[in-house]
């Protein structure tokens, strides 16, 4: 009877210690799956696509970033990344991450002991806007609570306070130190000015080696790229209180690849990944609906919640000022100043053939470096010149310059870049993307394009550039990287840039006629000052005068563009003359 009992006492506990296994397994997995929730996203794409850990557009070098591991690093063959792996791994990084504004000349040691009370840190830098910021990545989302739940609200007998909390926050106590006891580098987040950018190039031995230094010297930096990140998670806090499962992201400049420190955020509010859409029905036949405020239209609804989301901004938003609700535009949007970061910020919503714009061009910029470097250096050229503006007009705009330049070397022989025709062919199944009627489908996997040989140098393709556009005949034809091919315009506009995705648009229907002609003649000075018997290193001399690319960006000397003192023009191509030739015939009167 002693053993019975000793054996059913023995199975009982043993029963108890399974069910507390069982439960402890579940706990754990639900913790697990908890934590990883936010990141489930990049874990994917980082065992299917990559997981070596790369920074795009950017020279800088993370002083805290961990190597990738080796069957990791084991799994991508040439290090690209594909643009959603990018997306999705700056915005979890993002959304570990503090913006902290510090005393003027803090020690940096001292924050960054004060901040790892809370957790491990794993990259921290500091940049001046209204002030010193310090951008602080955290290694959990866990140490970002600990922070916010020891933080307190500002005291002032004279103010009234939004009591409304955010990563935004606001060092105090420490006292300033001496510049020489100080240890932190600001990280600039603007361009250099075009005055000491020509003397930088001017030092350089070659036009190939000016282009990339141009570029080295305007690229986003990986502290730019995050910075802007961490924006856009920061306001999606804000709009996460109507839309919990919302998310904001960057598109344009800040991730194609092509974005110039200085340039303004563009972001979207993005309502699709909101869980309860197309769910099948029950076995019972029976299902729960949420009960939502209908709108006339799909506009109506975008512009009422840019509306509230804008309010919101304006009202509760640290840092942000001078909001303006645009919300009578094609493209209803909210726009204002982010003071802390210093960005000029666009708010749209759901916006998503603009983020399928933004990742074709960033992959032709990782299928050949040399896209990169000649779209910066035309950019460049045409801000120099006026050419392209902050201010909306009549100006040839930077989307419609980069267009150019890939419409450019997909004509190159033998081509430089695939046509979007020749993407959608090598598309698989999981490509398939169709936004608002329009196909928007072409090939992620950099692994399925086969690219052919063409080793043609910087300073050719530059070149040849200005002269393909000096003799374009923008008259009669219209630029179409769908077919790598010039097409019969379709309407009289000036220029004509067919939309990639939404095809029956024209991307540079704001361009008159006047600021055309100015753009073919300066693409016909800027060839001829190529061709130049200047157009080569000068040897010697501490202070080298402009020359080759440098020489590009002064101001122009053809008449009617922009003049300065006329130089005497030496013996150039045949060609080059011919360019010239008509430029002058066409000044004439009865031509």
């Amino acid at each position: 009877m002693v053993s019975l009992a000793c054996r059913r006492k023995g199975k009982a506990v043993e029963q108890r210690m399974r069910r507390t296994s069982t439960k402890m397994a579940s706990s754990i997995a639900a913790y697990r799956l908890h934590m990883s929730g936010r990141s489930k996203l990049v874990q994917f794409l980082q065992k299917v696509d990559i997981v070596f850990h790369r920074r795009v557009g950017t020279t800088a070098v993370a002083a805290h970033a961990d190597p990738p591991a080796k069957d990791e690093a084991a799994g991508e063959k040439d290090g690209r990344l594909s643009f959603y792996a990018v997306q999705a791994q700056r915005q979890e990084e993002a959304e570990r991450s503090v913006l902290i504004n510090c005393p003027h000349r803090t020690n940096e040691k001292k924050i960054l002991k004060f901040l790892s009370l809370h957790g491990d840190i794993k990259k921290c830098f500091t940049y001046e806007s209204y002030g010193m910021h310090a951008v602080v990545e955290f290694a959990s989302q866990d140490s970002v609570s600990s922070l916010l739940d020891g933080a307190s609200i500002p005291s002032n007998n004279h103010e009234s306070m939004v009591p409304y909390k955010s990563r935004l926050m606001t060092l105090r106590g420490l006292t300033e130190v001496t510049s020489q006891q100080s240890s932190e580098q600001n990280h600039p987040q603007t361009a250099i000015p075009i005055n000491e950018l020509i003397q930088r190039l001017s030092r350089e031995e070659s036009i190939d080696q000016q282009i990339v230094s141009l570029t080295e010297a305007y690229q986003l930096t990986e502290e730019n790229s995050r910075l802007r990140f961490l924006v856009c998670s920061l306001l999606k806090d804000i709009a996460a209180a109507y839309f919990p499962e919302c998310s904001i992201k960057p598109f344009g400049s800040s991730v194609n690849g092509f974005g110039k420190l200085g340039c303004d955020l563009d972001m979207f509010l993005d309502l699709d990944g909101i869980s309860g859409r197309n769910l099948k029905m029950r076995k019972s036949g029976l299902t729960l609906e949420y009960q939502m405020k209908r709108a006339s239209s799909e506009r109506s609804a975008t512009q009422n919640i840019l509306s509230v989301i804008g309010e919101c901004v304006d009202q509760f938003g640290p840092g942000c000022v001078g909001v303006q609700k645009i919300l009578n535009a094609r493209c209803p949007l909210v726009r204002f100043a982010h003071q802390p970061s210093g960005f000029q910020c666009d708010l749209t919503a759901n916006n998503r053939v603009a983020m399928k714009s933004s990742e074709l061009l960033y992959l032709y910029g990782q299928l050949d470096s040399r896209v990169r470097h000649l779209v910066f250096t035309v950019r460049c050229w045409a801000r120099a010149h006026g050419v392209t503006s902050n201010i909306p007009g009549a100006w040839i705009t930077n989307f419609s310059l980069t267009v150019m330049v890939v419409f450019f070397l997909q004509g190159r022989s033998p081509s430089i870049l695939p046509t979007l025709d020749r993407l959608r062919e090598l598309a698989g199944p999981a490509d398939k993307s169709v936004i608002e009627g329009n196909d928007c489908t072409f090939v992620s996997d950099f692994d399925r394009i086969q690219l052919q040989s063409n080793t043609e140098t910087l300073e050719k393709l530059l070149c040849e550039f200005f002269e393909f556009y000096a003799s374009f005949a923008f008259s009669k034809k219209s630029i179409n990287i769908r077919k790598g091919k010039e097409q019969n315009k379709p309407e009289a506009s000036a220029l004509h840039i067919q939309n990639p995705f939404e095809t029956a648009l024209n991307v540079s229907k704001n361009v008159n006629h006047a600021q055309l002609e100015r753009f073919v003649a300066l693409c016909k000075e800027s060839a001829w000052l190529l061709q130049r018997g200047d157009a080569v290193a000068p040897k010697g001399g501490r202070a080298p005068s402009p020359w080759g690319l440098a020489t590009l960006l002064l101001p122009s000397q053809v008449t009617g563009v922009k003049s300065r003192k006329k130089r005497k023009m030496e013996p150039a191509s045949e060609r080059i003359k011919g360019l010239l030739e008509s430029l002058k015939n066409k000044k004439q009167p009865n031509s």
